[in-house]
């Protein structure tokens, strides 16, 4: 006689979970690429280059010399003096390494904080400009956290307004988090843009500042990169999130960082508790890499910055010349965000009805193999955009923008 096992019982947190759309896409071009199809793909979110040789053999030497064993959970002692020092040179951050904890990719960083931040069942709410990175909000929720989602209009390149800001605010008010050069919106905040809505949050002391600043050194658009964690009067409040991956294309190495000097660390202090029961420490030999990128990297970051820069001005003039679509220029990240919402209610060529940016991506990808973004999990106000990463060679940005310029032009 047969028996059958009852079904595994999942929780309902992760029953809810959607998948990350980004991943996704990637997954899907793959897939494709694999089957033979010439696939274009605007998905990725890590740059197109190696990491740089002196920061592989940093690793490479720490590892035969035998630096494979259990680390301080919240990093090597040099590794995080290297980032304390960075933060109060380049930043202007008032930090010792003490403030600092080393996760797994900056991800890990924004995990940790909300889960140290905010406690399930208590109604807490993160302010989260939108459109905003698809895995802020399931993160916080996943904390017990509320999401309150305050829209940037494309007219103020996807930037809220301090009134926004203020108005958004309420005694429930947790933190609020603000990722600047932005993804998915390739756009950024002035100093003085920050420096107004530092002056919202002056006036609420329970609220924690999450700060995002993983593409500080990617930017191209005249716009100097400036830190809110540098403003005296908030900087007890404010978490700085930065990390590796995306300046100096270390990606597939998850090295992030947070920094919380706040009340001598206590936060910091608290993430690296969590950290000691989920992940203990990175690689053991992935820390030389990091005090190599931040004290010797400078060149390559410039170089690869330099290549971003002359593909955002061509894929922002080759998007300027696709029809009934409208883009802000970029300026940090390596991201264009149009808004393709003019094209709803069209069929395509092939017959695809065009209702939303998720059934814009599929046709775009099935009829012209080209593989975007869709706005939807960016925010409520991203759903008439999709997202294109130029982390690209100007060969394919030409040759994918020229498809979907000539897709575009079938639709009726």
């Amino acid at each position: 006689m047969q028996t059958t096992d009852p079904p595994m019982q999942l929780s309902q947190r992760v029953r809810s979970l959607k998948p990350s759309a980004t991943f996704a896409v990637n997954t899907r071009v793959r897939q494709l690429r694999a089957q033979g199809r010439d696939i274009i793909g605007f998905g990725a979110g890590e740059p197109d280059f190696e990491t740089p040789p002196e920061i592989k053999q940093a690793a490479i030497d720490a590892l035969l010399s035998g630096q494979t064993h259990y680390m301080p959970v919240a990093g090597e002692p040099t590794a995080r003096e290297a980032i304390a020092e960075k933060l109060r040179v380049e930043n202007g951050i008032a930090c010792s390494a003490d403030h600092v904890v080393i996760t797994v990719g900056a991800k890990h960083a924004f995990y940790l904080a909300m889960q140290c931040l905010i406690d399930p069942g208590q109604g807490q709410q993160v302010i989260l400009p939108t459109p905003a990175w698809v895995s802020y909000r399931p993160i916080i929720e996943l904390a017990g956290g509320e999401v309150v989602e305050v829209p940037g209009p494309m007219e103020t390149e996807f930037k809220i307004t301090p009134d926004q800001l203020s108005r958004a605010i309420t005694d429930r008010t947790a933190a609020v988090l603000i990722n600047s050069p932005s993804n998915p919106c390739g756009t950024m905040y002035s100093p003085d843009e920050l420096r107004a809505l530092a002056e919202v949050l002056k006036r609420h002391d329970q609220i924690t500042i999450i700060t995002d600043e993983i593409y500080e050194k990617l930017i191209y658009g005249g716009i100097e990169h400036f830190s809110l964690g540098s403003i005296e009067a908030i900087a007890d409040r404010v978490v700085t999130i930065n990390g590796l991956s995306k300046a100096y294309a270390m990606t597939g190495w998850r090295i992030g960082y947070a920094c919380a000097p706040g009340n001598d660390g206590v936060l910091a202090n608290a993430m690296a508790k969590l950290q000691g029961q989920m992940t203990s420490n990175i690689t053991s030999f992935c820390y030389a890499a990091v005090v190599e990128s931040l004290r010797n990297g400078a060149a390559a970051v410039e170089q690869m910055r330099c290549v971003f820069a002359e593909r955002a001005e061509l894929i922002h003039e080759l998007l300027g010349r696709w029809p009934q679509v409208k883009c802000p220029k970029p300026t940090g990240a390596f991201y264009v965000f149009p808004d393709i919402s003019d094209h709803f209610g069209k069929r395509s060529a092939a017959g695809s009805v065009i209702d939303s940016s998720v059934a814009f991506a599929e046709a775009l990808l099935e009829e012209a193999n080209v593989a975007v973004v869709p706005g939807e999990d960016f925010g409520a106000c991203a759903r008439g955009h999709v997202r294109l990463s130029f982390a690209a060679s100007p060969q394919q940005i030409s040759e994918g923008c020229q498809r979907i310029d000539t897709w575009l032009r079938q639709l009726r």
